[in-house]
């Protein structure tokens, strides 16, 4: 999978991106550690409001959505899921991109994220 730095409220980080529909359909299923990786970088075409879930994620993650100007929407904790049906986490607005770290790891007060692409 290939990695990006992303710059989030102005530290970079090192995450996986998940940019074609398998990649964001597989997301960290099955995943039991990070590695060197900050989080994965979920990469939409256009804006979105399709919801998120933890099906077979064994590691708690944060999520936070920012819309196409990359301006902070919304956020959750969300926790491992290994039986239907998982809850669904769906944010206040439309997003383009979508940011999972570990939970804890998220930054508090979040602002703005910079991909560097368009």
């Amino acid at each position: 999978m290939a990695t990006t730095i992303v710059s989030l409220d102005g530290r970079q980080l090192l995450v996986a991106v998940a940019d074609t529909p398998q990649l964001r359909r597989n997301g960290l299923m099955f995943v039991e550690d990070l590695v060197d990786l900050d989080g994965m970088l979920f990469l939409f075409e256009s804006e979105t409001s399709t919801g998120f879930w933890m099906k077979n994620t064994v590691i708690p993650l944060d999520i936070a959505f920012f819309d196409d100007g990359g301006r902070y929407v919304d956020g959750f904790a969300m926790e491992p899921c290994d039986s239907s049906p998982c809850p669904t986490y769906f944010p206040e607005g439309s997003y383009r991109y979508a940011l999972e770290m570990a939970a804890g790891t998220m930054p508090a007060d979040l602002q703005v994220l910079d991909v560097g692409v368009s």
